[in-house]
């Protein structure tokens, strides 16, 4: 049984950049490499640091979303400002998400870990909701003691 939560949320935005993934949806292997790259780089690059200086809090959103069709991977900051460089503004509607809390060595395996709870598990437990699609996040929250904490966010709608 998944360990999850129901919580109301207002929309909110996120400014990130972000890179099409290539890899069928169901090469997770191929998938998973791609993230590992775009994270590598945007954090050698300074592009993460450039969020960074924007961000109205420290909270660091690892975004997945559908775009015309293209799997969309980002990383994002809650901003009200822009960026000229940044690859998108994502807007997260006001409603319902499921909420599940992590913790890991890595932001990546958090990611990797409340990701696979929230859409293996608790998405086919909460059965009153359903999610039909738009853009969900890993939200990377805290580090300490040589861990990383944070909570995957889906929008879902009341069946």
């Amino acid at each position: 049984m998944a360990n999850y939560t129901i919580e109301e949320k207002d929309s909110f935005v996120v400014l990130g950049f972000g890179t099409e993934l290539k890899s069928d949806y169901t090469d997770y292997m191929g998938i998973n490499k791609e993230k590992a790259d775009f994270w590598h780089a945007v954090n050698e690059d300074g592009r993460l640091d450039a969020l960074k200086a924007v961000a109205t809090n420290d909270y660091i959103f690892i975004v997945n979303e559908a775009v015309n069709n293209k799997m969309m991977h980002y990383a994002g900051v809650l901003t009200d400002e822009t960026l000229p460089e940044a690859t998108r503004v994502i807007q997260f509607p006001k409603g319902e998400y499921v909420v599940v809390k992590g913790e890991a060595p890595t932001a990546e395996e958090l990611a990797n870990t409340v990701t696979g709870i929230a859409f293996g598990q608790a998405l086919q437990e909460a059965t009153d909701y359903a999610y039909v699609g738009g853009p969900n996040a890993a939200v990377v929250m805290d580090q300490q003691n040589g861990q990383v904490y944070g909570e995957m966010w889906i929008p879902v709608i009341k069946k």
